[in-house]
Order: structure tokens, then C-alpha cells, then sequence
């Protein structure tokens, strides 16, 4: 009888067992392997030969004593105990205790006050001595604090309408202190003068400004927002401010002559106050979500606030997508008329007839890793048809200007923004085209077609604790105030962070131009362009303007981590003196502004921004153009600004 093939191998090399109907009846019988007492048999005497159990050796290395000198022993087995599961009676291995909140773990070791002395017992911080840096008045903002929203509302600090345990209450406060002397081109009063045979022009220029305001915040808001946002928020701002002004000359504060060159005002106004829900059905595994909010909210258009950044009514769509790769806006906005003073939201007077409807996107790493992008499209439609005078008796709308009559107009800004850093340099872009038609052009009292444009670069680079800053901006004018085009670019309400913000002298100072006092300022305060407008608060968009140019450089200095010191010098000029000599009767105007130089020092004495104080001062070097439109008296061609700032901040 011819024997069977021997089996393959494996690719382990060891041939798999034959199985048992393959057997023959004149093969041997298997060895049976040794039996256990009771029966049992070991693992590997029940292998078959051959074969073997991966990764495990027979012969095991020799058992391990260890020894741990000063080591805690673990807890005998009866310190431990068996959860209660919800059957049944609780045993006495049930353990039934209240555990505190993941919020208020460490909080619940604080030692409480004795309610008969008042002290409390600090031997625990010698047993725990880093226990103590959890343990702070509720009021301490750099530490936990219910007031910050650190921890949620529990039941009996919350309302019985608010269901659930993750509503958190988060209250802010900052007052803002401003001390401020200046020195700026002034009018002389036709009427009457401060002083007698005051007749020229402009006056003296020496001026004060004291500034109190006090703004207090509160929100209420639902949902777990370590990662993702709120499910709902309710939030309220109330701003208050007190103003104090001297100035040399009548009708700069008020347009009755008699007022005299003081005023002190105070206002109250509304800042903030919407609801903010998260639709939560657009959420993904990233926590990228849609919210949608209605009420008066802050807004800022692009990165650095050139076209709209105010709080205002509106309703806005926005959320993220891709990981927070894009961002997106869609929003609409009925203007708040401003406080004349204090420029705070006075909801006490009719919605102006003015809406802004704005949407951008945003996409990071595009087009170099480390910049983002942002498109932008929004449409300002005014529609005010009626005169209106701010509080101290100056016209608002319209300016002061040609015709004299109601303005209105439709205006499409198309923008585009970059921000963020390419390699080690930082960049900061943006570009506007304002498109539209102007239904009144106060110069020909006919309708006029918008074709303005506006780019600005800041360009920096740090060195170790400098640095490094380059500036430029250009903002078109217009070139013939009578061909039915008008060419000045000009913003909705403008509040640029760029080319050293509020120190600079041109930034931060308003210069009048037509209509005694502040009629018609040539640029609004806090605000870059020469606009040609009442105020950037109560007036409207102008397009027959002279346009702006700056270009600058500056730099940042880190002396201390509490102590930053900036310096900052930027050449301005007209881009067009067309309109400016239409307005003046003039033949001729120079374009240079001149130059605006400024250095500003801000100390946090605490490494954040509870508290911030600033001191800058900034000097204006007339140039030949602005020498020609301010003559001061005296002839002199420098002014000056201090800005003494101290903000606290809970």
C-alpha cells in the first residue's frame, strides 16, 4: 500500500494537524498527554507536536520583588466600596455622598468662615499649601470666580424657568479715563469773539478734554463651552459717560455764541443687547457651528476696522466650516442715532433711515500658510431725507455744503483683506472699491455716479522684543466736482487700528473745515480719511472729498513684559485738491499734509488687560497744504496731543 504524501508546511514552517477522518486504520494511536488531579490538563501539554503559542516562552524569569522606601501602601480591599446601582436597598458597602461639580471640586476644599468670628482655618494650606491659590473672593478677577462665569449657576442661583445645570452668569465692568489737552486749528466765532479784536480767521488753539465713561456688561448663557459655543446667550451693555470740554474761542461747543467755551454733558446710552442661538443641527464632529444673533451688537467689517466697526441693530448669520478653516458673515443693520458727545447709542431717538447689508468669507492658510483671507461685499443704502441738528445746535445731515439740500445715496463696497504673517513677516491688506450713485451731488444738485477706491498695507517684523513696522494708505479724491463722478473714497464709520492707531495726532484729532466750530471736520476723530463731513457719528458718507496718503514707519518695543513703549512717524496728503478749492474759491492748494510724528508708552502692571495705563503724545508738522486751508493765528505750523488713558477692566 502506497503511503500518503506528507503534508505542506506552513509559512510558519510546521505542518497543520491532520485531520481526524484522514487517519488510517493501521496508524498509531496519539500519545495522551498527562492528566492534571481532577481531570484538568495544562495548556501546553495540549498542544500538538509542533506547534506552538505565539510570543509566550515556557520558562518564565524570576519573580520580581520591589520596594518602594516612603511609598504610600494602597488601600486595604475594605477602604474600598461597591457603588450603588439602583437595585435594591443601599447595603453598608453603598456609599451615598454628594460629589461636587467638575467646576467646584477644588472649591469645595476651601475653608469656610466661622460664622461667630469671621476667620477661617488655615491649617489645611499647610497640608495643602497650593490650595490656596484656589481659594479667592468670588469678586478677584485673575481667579475662578461666578461673576466670570468659571463656574455654572446651581440650582438655587438660578431662576426655576432655566432648566438645566450648565447656565453660566458672566458680568464685565471697565471704566475708561481720558485726560487729554490739544492744540488743533479754530475757528473765530462771526457773531461775537472771547476776546476783543479776535478777528482773524482761526484763532487760538489750545483745548482740554476730560473723559469718563463706565461701561457694565452682563450675560447669561447655556451650554458646556469648553469647545463648542453657548446653546443661547442673552447679553446687555450699558455705557455712561461724563465729558468735560474747554475750549479759547465761541461756537466751537455750541452754535449760540452766548454758550460760552465750557460744557459739561453726561449721557447714558444702550451698547449691547442681543440674543445669540446656536442652531446646533449644523454642528459637526470639529465643532464647527452656525449661530444666528438679533439685536444691537458689535460688528467690525475687516480686520482692522477701515469700512464699519460699531455696535448696531442688526440681525447676523455666522458660524465656521472645514475645521475653522472658513468663516462666514451675513448680516443686516438698521442705524442707532449717536449721542452728539459722548458718541454712545441713543436709543431714545428714531432709527436713522439708513441700513447696511454686509457678508464676507474668510479662509485661512490662503494663499500662504500663516495669511488668511477675506472677501467682502456690502451695501450701504441712506435713505434721510430730513434735516437734523445734533445737541449742540450744528447741523448733521446734511453738511453744511454746496446746495445745502438732503442727500441720499446707495454705495456697494467690494473688499478684499489679508492678515496674518508669510514666513516671519507679518501683513496686514486691505482693498475697497465703493461703487453706486449719489441721488443729490451737493455740487451740481444732480444725481452722480460713486467710483472710489481705498488700499492699505502694514508690513512688520519682530526682532527678538522690536518691532518693526511700514505703513502706506491710499484713498482716492475727487478730481472734478462737476462731471457727475464722484471719486473720493470715504467709509461707513470707520475706526482703524493701523499706522499707531489713536496716538496719532491725525487719527485721534478732528479739524474743522466749514460752518464754524464742528460743522464740517476735513476728518472725523478716531478716524483716517479726510471725509469732509459732519461727524463719522450723526453725518453721512461723502464721496466729493479730497481723498488721503500716508505713508509711515514705527516700531514696538517690549522693555519689560509690563512695559511697551511705541514710537510712530507717518507723512499725509491730499490725494486731490480739487474739491477743496471749489469749497475754498482757491486756485491752487498743495497736497502735503505733513508730518505726524508720535510715541506712546502703556504699562499693565499685572501682565493683562484688568489693568492698562497709556500716555503718548503726538505733534502734527504742518505741511504747505494744510498751511494754506489753517492759518493759524501767530503763524505757527505745530500742534499738539496728549492722551493720558488709564482702563480697569473686571
Amino acid at each position: 500500500m502506497q503511503s500518503a504524501p506528507a503534508p505542506a508546511e506552513t509559512a510558519g514552517g510546521s505542518a497543520p494537524a491532520p485531520a481526524p477522518e484522514a487517519a488510517t486504520s493501521g496508524a498509531p494511536e496519539a500519545a495522551s498527554p498527562p492528566a492534571l488531579p481532577g481531570g484538568a490538563t495544562e495548556a501546553d501539554d495540549a498542544l500538538i507536536d509542533g506547534r506552538r503559542r505565539p510570543g509566550f516562552n515556557k520558562e518564565l524569569p524570576d519573580k520580581v520583588d520591589q520596594t518602594n522606601p516612603g511609598a504610600v501602601s494602597a488601600p486595604p480591599p475594605e477602604a474600598y466600596y461597591d457603588k450603588y446601582d439602583g437595585e435594591g436597598p443601599v447595603g453598608a458597602l453603598g456609599l451615598d455622598v454628594g460629589v461636587p461639580d467638575r467646576w467646584r471640586i477644588m472649591g469645595s476644599l476651601c475653608p469656610k468662615k466661622d460664622p461667630q468670628t469671621g476667620a477661617r482655618d488655615r491649617a489645611l494650606f499647610t497640608l495643602f499649601p497650593k490650595l490656596e491659590y484656589v481659594c479667592h473672593s468670588t469678586l478677584d478677577p485673575f481667579h475662578h470666580s461666578l461673576l466670570k462665569g468659571d463656574h455654572p449657576l446651581s440650582k438655587g442661583q438660578r431662576p426655576g424657568f432655566l432648566k438645566g445645570d450648565d447656565w453660566f452668569f458672566i458680568a464685565n465692568a471697565v471704566s475708561d479715563t481720558v485726560i487729554e489737552p490739544r492744540t488743533f486749528p479754530i475757528p473765530v466765532g462771526n457773531q461775537t469773539t472771547t476776546r476783543p479784536n479776535s478777528i482773524d480767521v482761526f484763532g487760538q488753539s489750545n483745548s482740554l478734554v476730560l473723559s469718563q465713561t463706565f461701561i457694565a456688561g452682563f450675560s447669561l448663557l447655556k451650554g458646556m463651552t469648553a469647545f463648542k459655543p453657548p446653546v443661547i446667550e442673552y447679553r446687555v451693555a450699558v455705557g455712561a459717560n461724563i465729558t468735560h470740554v474747554e475750549v479759547p474761542e465761541r461756537r466751537v461747543l455750541y452754535v449760540e455764541p452766548s454758550k460760552g467755551t465750557t460744557r459739561t454733558t453726561g449721557f447714558v446710552g444702550l451698547q449691547e443687547a442681543f440674543i445669540d442661538y446656536h442652531i446646533g443641527r449644523f454642528d459637526t464632529k470639529r465643532y464647527d457651528f452656525v449661530s444666528l444673533r438679533a439685536g444691537i451688537q458689535p460688528f467690525q467689517s475687516d480686520f482692522r476696522g477701515f469700512l464699519f466697526n460699531d455696535n448696531q441693530l442688526g440681525v447676523r448669520l455666522f458660524g465656521n466650516r472645514d475645521n475653522n478653516r472658513w468663516q462666514f458673515n451675513l448680516a443686516a443693520f438698521w442705524r442707532i442715532e449717536k449721542d452728539t458727545n459722548s458718541g454712545l447709542n441713543d436709543v431714545t431717538q428714531p432709527l436713522r433711515r439708513d441700513w447696511i447689508f454686509t457678508g464676507n468669507i474668510y479662509r485661512q492658510d490662503f494663499p500662504f500658510v500663516g495669511l488668511t483671507s477675506q472677501v467682502s461685499l456690502t451695501y450701504n443704502m441712506n435713505r434721510e431725507n430730513r434735516y437734523k441738528s445734533d445737541k449742540n445746535g450744528f447741523p448733521a445731515r446734511p453738511a453744511l455744503l454746496g446746495d445745502i439740500r438732503p442727500r441720499q445715496y446707495d454705495v456697494v463696497y467690494i473688499g478684499y483683506a489679508a492678515d496674518g504673517h508669510v514666513g516671519r513677516m507679518n501683513l496686514t491688506a486691505q482693498a475697497y472699491a465703493a461703487l453706486g450713485e449719489d441721488r443729490n451731488s451737493f455740487i451740481t444738485s444732480r444725481p452722480a455716479v460713486i467710483k472710489a477706491f481705498m488700499a492699505a498695507a502694514e508690513a512688520s517684523y519682530d526682532i527678538n522684543w522690536m518691532r518693526f513696522r511700514l505703513s502706506g494708505l491710499w484713498a482716492s479724491g475727487d478730481s472734478n466736482p462737476y462731471d457727475g463722478t464722484e471719486g473720493g473714497f470715504d467709509a461707513i464709520f470707520e475706526n482703524p487700528q493701523f499706522a499707531g492707531a489713536d496716538t496719532s495726532y491725525w487719527i485721534r484729532q478732528s479739524i474743522p473745515f466749514a460752518g464754524g466750530g464742528r460743522a464740517v471736520s476735513l476728518n472725523g476723530r478716531n478716524g483716517i480719511l479726510n471725509s469732509l463731513r459732519t461727524s463719522k457719528e450723526l453725518g453721512q458718507s461723502n464721496f466729493l472729498n479730497p481723498g488721503t496718503v500716508l505713508a509711515g514707519v514705527g516700531g514696538d518695543f517690549d522693555l519689560l513684559p509690563t512695559l511697551r513703549v511705541s514710537a510712530n512717524v507717518n507723512h499725509l496728503w491730499f490725494q486731490n485738491t480739487r474739491i477743496l478749492q471749489v469749497l475754498r474759491n482757491e486756485g491752487s492748494i498743495p497736497n502735503s499734509i505733513g508730518w505726524d510724528t508720535s510715541v506712546s508708552a502703556i504699562w499693565r502692571p499685572n501682565a493683562s488687560q484688568n489693568l492698562v495705563f497709556r500716555l503718548s503724545g503726538a505733534v502734527l508738522h504742518a505741511g504747505s497744504g494744510f498751511r494754506d486751508l489753517f492759518a493759524q493765528e501767530g503763524g505757527g505750523s505745530r500742534y499738539y496731543s496728549v492722551l493720558a488713558n488709564a482702563t480697569l477692566a473686571f
